[in-house]
């Protein structure tokens, strides 16, 4: 058994625009869904959707069937988390709240085998291995792990450079909803001053050669950042998808039966 290739790192490297979706309802039948509906990424979210290894365990086994890749986002950048979603077998992870260049460095080092990190050896019990049964597993996984830092707080954004510079980040990823609160525009994204700072941070990852990332709702704002060259680029989330939708159909039948409501008194 072969090491599964990790097609989302390739393209990254390659430079080729990737779409994705944000998910956070936590269900597999959700990820299964939205597997096959055409999206090159999924991310899977545990910072704010209720997951951890288990549940994030599933809805790889939902989505591994299609052709889209998956992205995994713990809670924190932490050494145990990391070796628990590795092992589950994510391969490409997204990290929130990496202020400093000494975080993503202890991040690097989490997601490689010794010599080159401080990933745990524990194949014989990684699905990711698929339980030692993948031929030099342990030798091979350091080249198929992806490693995304986010950049979403006003530290960071000072510190970008520097984050930058640490060997084995492979892209960043711009929190506008996290990164507009930290700057003062609580709750506008969209603020001509955070966009300002983004489209500027996109013009450093891009300027040394790695990927830079952004989630954005508003097909404006996505492709203003996909034409300043961001390529991993999510444009929307499962729970927004779901509750406009219903809103707008709950809104359209329910305009319909005010519209058509009988009149009521006698002809006399």
């Amino acid at each position: 058994m072969k090491i599964t290739e990790n097609t989302f790192l390739a393209k990254l490297r390659k430079g080729v625009p990737q779409i994705g979706l944000w998910v956070g309802l936590a269900d597999p039948n959700v990820a299964e869904l939205l597997a096959s509906t055409g999206f090159d990424w999924l991310l899977l979210d545990a910072e704010h959707g209720p997951n951890n290894p288990i549940t994030i365990l599933s809805q790889l086994r939902a989505v591994a069937p299609y052709p889209v890749q998956s992205v995994v986002r713990p809670v924190q950048g932490d050494v145990a988390l990391v070796k628990q979603y590795l092992d589950v077998g994510a391969q490409t992870l997204l990290l929130p709240m990496i202020d400093t260049a000494d975080h993503a460095k202890l991040m690097v080092s989490a997601t490689r085998y010794p010599p080159e990190g401080i990933r745990g050896m524990g194949a014989s019990l990684a699905r990711a291995a698929r339980w030692n049964q993948v031929e030099n597993y342990i030798e091979e996984a350091n080249d198929q792990i992806c490693l995304l830092v986010q950049a979403e707080s006003t530290q960071a954004i000072q510190n970008l450079d520097a984050i930058l510079a640490v060997n084995g980040i492979d892209g960043i990823f711009f929190g506008p909803a996290d990164l507009s609160a930290a700057m003062g525009y609580r709750g506008q994204p969209g603020h001509p001053e955070v966009q300002k700072v983004i489209l500027e941070g996109i013009r450093k990852v891009k300027a040394v050669g790695k990927a830079a990332g952004v989630l954005a709702s508003d097909p404006k704002l996505a492709n203003l950042y996909l034409e300043a060259g961001a390529i991993f680029v999510a444009v929307g989330v499962d729970t927004s998808l779901l509750v406009c939708s219903a809103s707008e159909l709950a809104k359209t039948f329910k305009a319909n039966l005010t519209l058509n409501k009988p009149t009521t008194g006698g002809g006399y």
